[in-house]
């Protein structure tokens, strides 16, 4: 399959902040490629470097070094080109709070030079879609945070764009609307659309992504299938509850031996990956036996992506949207 967004060892970094007098480094060779007509996920923490990668290959940001191209088309030497062919749903809602739903998305089909039928047909289709036309002839000032959400993915969708960049979309919606959202991507992508995704919803990713990179400190730490990441942890978690946070960090230091990778410690919780999930639970209880430790909980589970996040970054996905 042929790539329809390239990312080759891109650089940026901001003047002030932190790193001494460095600035900071929000990318930091970051690097990945996403196959046409698929949806591609970029995981990572606050400050990770996702809004950053998204503005550079949207043609907001110039890096610093590194190439960057969507659909064969230079996001620096093309930029008018990528333009015309991509769609953006930002962390932020960017309709006009002044007029109705219904010219929102009128309005943008203008912007691309639809006929003026055809935008407004296009307005009312994604209305409907986006269950939002009862509310059509709204202004923005009476509509919901939920509300406006769905609307600014619709208006990335006026135009048909084949490649659609959707940075933390479903934040702010409630269960139901993020479902429907997730059918519509599915939808797009079904046929033919390309996406790339940023979200810190790991079930997000885990149903729509048919391939994941995460993020951290500006660079891809892991990248594969969400079964191959998962994979890569550990056969089973085995999850201990335990009295307080430091009887925790205790059981974590003493169960280190039977973990294939390092513990994490949440609170009173400890998450240890392991392989054998019939013989090292039974091994783990004596262990803590052994050392007076009374677990509150104790049970196997699956690994998830929370747990390769956590595994990889050190700290858990948090839901508050990133600076850069």
């Amino acid at each position: 399959m042929n790539a329809a967004i390239e990312v080759h060892q891109l650089e940026k970094t901001f003047s002030g902040g932190s790193r001494a007098t460095g600035g900071t480094k929000a990318l930091d060779g970051l690097s990945f490629a996403v196959e046409e007509a698929s949806v591609f996920g970029l995981l990572g923490p606050n400050g990770a470097g996702k809004t950053t990668a998204i503005r550079v290959l949207t043609t907001t940001l110039v890096p610093d070094s590194g190439r960057a191209a969507v659909l064969g088309r230079d996001v620096i030497t093309d930029a008018q080109a990528v333009r015309s062919s991509i769609g953006l749903a930002g962390q932020y809602a960017a309709v006009d709070e002044n007029l109705t739903g219904a010219e929102n998305l009128r309005m943008v089909g203008y912007l691309n030079h639809l006929p003026r039928n055809m935008a407004r047909r296009r307005a009312d289709d994604l209305l409907e879609q986006f269950h939002l036309s009862d509310a059509a002839k709204r202004t923005l000032k009476t509509y919901s945070g939920g509300m406006r959400r769905r609307l600014d993915v619709a208006a990335a969708l006026v135009a048909r764009p084949p490649v659609l960049f959707l940075d933390e979309p479903t934040t702010g919606l409630d269960p139901q609307s993020r479902n429907d959202l997730w059918e519509v991507i599915e939808g797009l992508v079904g046929s033919g659309t390309t996406v790339l995704l940023t979200t810190q919803y790991l079930e997000e990713a885990d149903r729509l992504a048919q391939k994941i990179a995460v993020v951290d400190h500006g660079k891809v730490i892991a990248e594969g299938t969400s079964a191959q990441l998962k994979a890569d942890l550990g056969a089973t978690v085995l999850e201990i509850e335990l009295a307080d946070p430091i009887v925790a960090g205790r059981t974590a230091e003493l169960l280190k031996g039977v973990a294939t990778k390092p513990p994490a410690v949440i609170g009173r919780s400890v998450d240890i990956p392991v392989d054998d999930g019939a013989r090292v639970p039974m091994e783990a209880l004596r262990i803590l036996d052994q050392h007076g430790v009374a677990p509150t909980s104790f049970s196997l589970r699956e690994p998830s992506l929370d747990d390769v996040f956590l595994s990889l970054t050190g700290r858990k996905a948090s839901t508050e949207g990133e600076n850069q």
